[in-house]
């Protein structure tokens, strides 16, 4: 059984997800979800352990072994991304059924489930998969699924929402499948490890450089890297709450996971960073996506929007690492990449809570709630720091590994402005701490209540989550130190 976990991580959720459509109860139906996530989980971590004690696994399909058939291929940067998904998609499920009671029609909840138990299988499929083509499969499956996801939600903007993200996601798919088809044309091979050693004997031909360009456009208009992010403020904001808590804390980190693995893994760092001057691009857009997704954030009434818009922020910081095409650069990205998803998946639950309770999450509605929902604000307040970047907290390990980064380069100019950003963080958290906790409760929501426990449990591990990997680094540092040096080629 242990030979098989590479597989059974994307079958058990794609087989799980028709079975849902045969239990007649909403409830079973939301167990039996959070079971299989717990399961796909439990896998991730036996994945990662086996990864990081015996080094890299290859699991053949059917017999077949690669390139001529389809691998799966299983390394420190992907089993990381695993237990990120896996993880986030078990603890938003616990909310998930008191959460949709409020925000989609009775008569769709066991197809909300479906949905998302085939949307956790594109994206385990995409990291798991050594094949290219099968990426682009996988990605269309955990796609067609969130622009479903999204739909339901119970705002009629959802549905605009919903066609946006279907438009430019389909664009995005479709430049990858071209740069896909032009690398097999030039290679004749669909293996990312083949891919790797066949590409550099054709490296300067003009094919190569344009199925780059295609696949590296494709890539950022699905992470939302400026100014490719216009889907994603209003697919947050619209989108279930359950949902946006999901798709913030895994689908951009799919999508930044897939721009490192073609950059460093098939094309090279040397294609990649050399070649073409992607470096001084990235930073740049990083950079620009920072202050302009931080001021947009600034003047947001409606929070999930803020909390979008503050998205597009973060993932800039994570190119900003990533176009430092360093080890300790690198390192920086993975470490955010695990500590954004834990910091987004709890505000974004929060958020969700007091959907459940007010109906609302317009900044006016927030007037005394850090009185009413002591807890709920609490735990927005604690994400909020960890987005500015607080000591003790997840955010700030990340931004340390990027100053360092930026500092080793002499770079310090792009390191002030790094701190500055932070500062326009400080000011749109400050805009709901200022209205939650310094002013009088409006007259028609004196009786509101803390979030159910169904709510409150998932909220709290993640922010317990947030505390204890800001004070104790160890697992996310280590495996995130050793997935870049394997990138880079560098041994421990």
């Amino acid at each position: 059984m242990i030979a098989h976990l590479p597989i059974l991580q994307v079958i058990i959720p794609l087989m799980a997800a028709p079975i849902c459509l045969f239990l007649k109860r909403a409830q079973l139906v939301w167990i039996f979800s959070v079971l299989v996530s717990g399961v796909a989980f439990l896998i991730s971590i036996l994945l990662l352990q086996q990864v990081m004690d015996s080094g890299m696994i290859s699991y053949e399909l059917g017999g077949w072994q690669a390139p001529w058939g389809i691998e799966y291929r299983i390394d420190t940067l992907n089993a990381f991304l695993l237990l990120i998904i896996t993880a986030i998609s078990t603890i938003v499920l616990l909310a998930a059924q008191t959460s949709i009671e409020k925000e989609i029609a009775k008569s769709k909840h066991t197809l909300f489930y479906v949905l998302y138990l085939l949307s956790l299988t594109g994206m385990l499929g995409i990291v798991s998969s050594g094949d290219v083509f099968n990426v682009f499969v996988f990605l269309e499956i955990s796609s067609l699924s969130a622009y479903a996801l999204i739909a339901m939600g119970k705002d009629r903007q959802a549905l605009w929402a919903s066609y946006q993200y279907l438009i430019m996601g389909t664009i995005g798919a479709t430049f990858m499948l071209i740069g896909i088809g032009l690398m097999y044309q030039m290679t004749g091979t669909l293996n990312m490890q083949d891919l790797s050693q066949r590409l550099p004997e054709v490296a300067q031909t003009r094919t190569v450089f344009t199925a780059f360009v295609f696949v590296i456009v494709g890539v950022c208009l699905k992470l939302a890297l400026f100014p490719l992010h216009q889907w994603l403020p209003n697919a947050y904001a619209y989108a279930p709450s359950i949902v946006t808590a999901f798709f913030a804390a895994t689908a951009t980190k799919v999508a930044i996971y897939l721009l490192i693995r073609f950059t460093f893994s098939i094309f090279g760092v040397s294609f990649s960073s050399t070649t073409i001057p992607l470096q001084t691009l990235f930073m740049a857009l990083g950079l620009i996506g920072i202050f302009i997704a931080s001021t947009s954030a600034i003047y947001q009434t409606n929070i999930k929007l803020l909390f979008a818009y503050s998205s597009i922020a973060q993932i800039g910081y994570m190119i900003v690492g990533f176009s430092i095409a360093t080890v300790t650069g690198l390192t920086a990205t993975l470490l955010h990449l695990f500590n954004h998803a834990l910091m987004k998946s709890a505000i974004f639950l929060a958020l969700g809570a007091v959907m459940y309770r007010l109906g609302s999450v317009q900044l006016s509605n927030f007037q005394g709630l850090g009185r009413q929902m002591p807890l709920t604000m609490a735990a927005i307040v604690v994400g909020g720091l960890s987005l500015i970047g607080v000591p003790l907290t997840v955010g700030f390990i990340s931004k340390w590994y990027l100053l360092i980064a930026l500092l080793e380069q002499g770079w310090w100019p792009i390191a002030v402005l790094i701190l500055l950003g932070s500062i326009l963080a400080v000011i749109y958290v400050w805009r709901i701490v200022e209205v939650a906790y310094f002013k009088e409760p409006l007259a028609n929501q004196a009786l509101v209540k803390e979030a159910p426990i169904l709510f409150l449990v998932p909220i709290w591990t993640l922010i317990i989550a947030n505390i204890y990997f800001g004070v104790d680094t160890r697992l996310s540092v280590q495996v995130a130190q050793s997935a870049a040096r394997s990138l880079f080629g560098v041994t421990p």
